[in-house]
C-alpha cells in the first residue's frame, strides 16, 4: 500500500507545527515528525483506523495521534491522508472538505 500525503494534509501539518512552535520550535518539529511516523503503520495495516462516523458514505477513516485525527481514504493500492485536524473540531464545520476532492 502506497501512502501519500495530500496537499491539504501537508498544509495542516505546517499549521500544527507553526502553532506549537510559538512555544517551542524543537518540540514542534519533534511532534510533527512523530505524528507523521505514527501514520506509517497504515502502509501495512490500511484498515487499522475506524471509519469516521461523522462522514457517512465518504469512506474516510481516522488514526488518532495525541489530540489530532489523521483522516485518510483508501483507493486501490493507494492510501491518501487528506487532513489532520484537532480532535475537538467538528468536521462538518470545516470550510474546506478535502475528502470531497477527487
Amino acid at each position: 500500500m502506497k501512502l501519500v500525503w495530500a496537499g491539504s494534509a501537508l498544509s495542516d501539518l505546517e499549521a500544527i507545527r507553526d502553532y506549537i512552535a510559538r512555544d517551542s520550535t524543537p518540540y514542534a518539529a519533534r511532534f510533527v515528525g512523530r505524528l507523521v511516523q505514527s501514520a506509517e503503520i497504515l502502509e501495512i495495516y490500511p484498515e487499522f483506523g475506524p471509519v469516521v462516523l461523522e462522514l457517512p458514505g465518504k469512506g474516510i477513516r481516522q488514526l488518532v495521534y495525541h489530540n489530532y485525527r489523521i483522516l485518510y481514504q483508501i483507493g486501490g493500492d493507494r492510501l491518501a491522508i487528506v487532513a489532520v485536524v484537532h480532535a475537538g473540531r467538528d468536521l462538518s464545520m470545516l470550510e474546506s472538505k478535502p475528502w470531497d476532492v477527487s
